[in-house]
């Protein structure tokens, strides 16, 4: 099948921060480069889901006037408060105890979604083309092996593979260079890590599934600008995880839990731990005849510097969450996405000018303030497989006394499809019934996600052996993608007293989750049909 092409100079997958970082800064270094974005949602921001507590340095640098340019980033950090839970009750941690990368005073709470909207805006006034609606499903290479480009999405493909009467060939966008931006376990990013080993040398990456809701509460309970994160209850000491709410404007607060695809027991469901965290005292108090108006899920990737992959290839580069950059300390991403994507921006325009190797960008990246903060970082999220107290008293020497320095680095030594144990080893876990008042099931949240993927199209959660979920991960590991999935995606039915392993693949948020925690790796997510998934207003 022939399909139509397109050539640019610099094609960018993914419209999150890092890539609209990398159109903007590209833009203003030459503003006669062909730029085209193309992003999977229905529209920029539909995908996007982050806390998020805002570090605006990349923005400073990036557009120093956007305090000017009518930005979405209104609400500054007036207080902040840090609580251990016990199973009823709660400890105040002092947050001069905090270390220095845990304090937000300068930051502000904002929706990510509508950044990433105002984002795309002045990239679109600069003259780049964004292309929402069409997913990236391929890489194409050259002869050579280079990376030549991607190719979008067939459109109008049944279940059965055949063609309908709406089918439409995919368009292939060809770039001097291609930017991979697609956010935490990109799927084509995946590929190129494996294709040119990215990663040799480098420890397994670490993931967390984050959950968000959007809550609207009495007014009297409402402090705008407060940040707030706890630890311990749900979780065991074991289980790395934690909390954070942040009140945003219009007496709304943004309620979430992250929690470490490194847990052991098969029999724990993420979802419902954060479920029931919302009944403890502390947070029931807040949000009790309030109004559930929002609900997200989404990996994040959590690996910090050791497991950062070489973020060049030839003919492309890899940036932002893509690649790993997040600061797990700091709970904070978005920043170091879009430095990186700015980073990748200047190589590219040196490479595009002066003829310049694509493998310069390791150099300006490790010349930058994204690979001081990431080094200092380092060691906080492996402390952590010692258990929760031992890692905080870990992280406090780390980051107070040695801000970071310590003369040594610990290593990642697991994958996350690695950790499980065996069912029949673990206890299992009885989750209490959800109320409809504080806490709800799968497919009301699922609802609030605006979730739709077109009818009969091919499923795009795809098993490397069918047989596997029955044959083996039932009886080994009681089927965990029934409850690591945060949208009900995954079920085991019984028909005539045999399993079935069910795939709801219209449910899918897009998290990722079963890409990465699925103990054989056997299922892999690829792109479904264009605009399909959650489609997130102000996450």
């Amino acid at each position: 099948m022939t399909r139509e092409s397109m050539e640019y100079d610099v094609v960018i997958i993914g419209g999150g921060p890092s890539g609209l970082s990398t159109a903007i800064k590209l833009k203003q270094l030459d503003p006669n480069l062909n730029i085209c974005l193309l992003e999977k949602a229905s529209e920029i921001g539909a995908h996007i889901l982050s806390g998020n507590v805002f570090e605006t340095k990349a923005l400073d640098e990036l557009l120093p006037n956007w305090r000017e340019l009518n930005s979405p980033i209104k609400t500054k950090v007036t207080k902040e408060k840090f609580l251990f839970l016990g199973k009823k009750r709660s400890l105040s941690w002092p947050t001069w105890l905090l270390p220095a990368v845990q304090k937000n005073h300068k930051n502000y709470i904002i929706s990510l979604a509508n950044l990433c909207r105002w984002l795309a805006e002045q990239a679109e006034n600069l003259g780049v083309e964004i292309f929402p609606g069409f997913p990236a499903s391929e890489v194409l290479y050259n002869d050579d092996g280079s990376v030549k480009g991607v190719a979008t999405q067939d459109m109008g493909i049944d279940k059965d593979g055949n063609k309908k009467d709406s089918f439409e060939p995919g368009i292939e966008l060809l770039g001097k260079v291609t930017v991979f931006a697609e956010g935490c376990r990109g799927h084509l990013g995946k590929e190129l890590i494996q294709k040119f080993e990215l990663n040799k040398g480098k420890d397994p990456q670490q993931y967390g599934i984050g959950f968000k809701e959007i809550w609207e509460i009495d007014e009297n309970k409402h402090e705008e600008g407060l940040v707030m994160h706890t630890a311990g209850w749900p979780l065991d000491n074991n289980t790395y995880g934690g909390s954070f709410m942040y009140h945003a404007e219009n007496k709304q607060i943004f309620l979430g839990y992250v929690i470490g695809l490194d847990y052991k027991n098969p029999y724990l469901s993420p979802y419902d731990e954060f479920q029931r965290f919302k009944t403890h005292p502390a947070i029931r108090k807040i949000i009790e005849n309030g109004k559930r108006i929002s609900y997200g899920a989404r990996a994040l990737i959590e690996g910090g510097f050791q497991s950062l992959p070489k973020m060049f290839m030839p003919g492309a580069l890899l940036v932002g969450c893509d690649a790993g950059t997040l600061n797990m300390p700091k709970i904070k991403g978005s920043h170091t996405a879009m430095k990186s994507g700015m980073i990748a921006a200047e190589t590219i325009n040196e490479h595009l000018k002066n003829n310049k190797d694509l493998s310069i960008f390791e150099q300006k990246f490790k010349n930058s303030w994204v690979y001081k903060e990431l080094f200092e970082a380092r060691n906080v999220k492996p402390s952590f497989s010692w258990g929760l107290i031992l890692g905080i008293i870990f992280t406090g020497i780390d980051q107070i006394l040695f801000r970071g320095k310590l003369p040594f680095t610990l290593k990642h030594k697991h994958a996350d499809h690695q950790t499980l144990k065996p069912a029949k080893e673990m206890p299992k876990i009885n989750y209490p019934k959800y109320d409809n008042v504080l806490t709800f099931d799968k497919t009301s949240s699922v609802y609030l996600t605006g979730t739709n993927h077109a009818e009969n199209q091919p499923v795009h959660l795809k098993l490397k052996d069918p047989n596997l979920p029955i044959n083996y991960t039932l009886e080994r590991f009681d089927e965990p993608a029934q409850r690591y999935c945060p949208a009900g995606v995954y079920e085991i039915q019984k028909e005539a007293d045999v399993n079935k392993f069910v795939i709801n693949s219209q449910n899918c948020i897009h998290c990722k989750t079963c890409d990465i925690k699925e103990p054989s790796q056997n299922i892999i997510w690829v792109t479904p049909e264009g605009g399909g998934g959650p489609k997130y207003g102000n996450m």
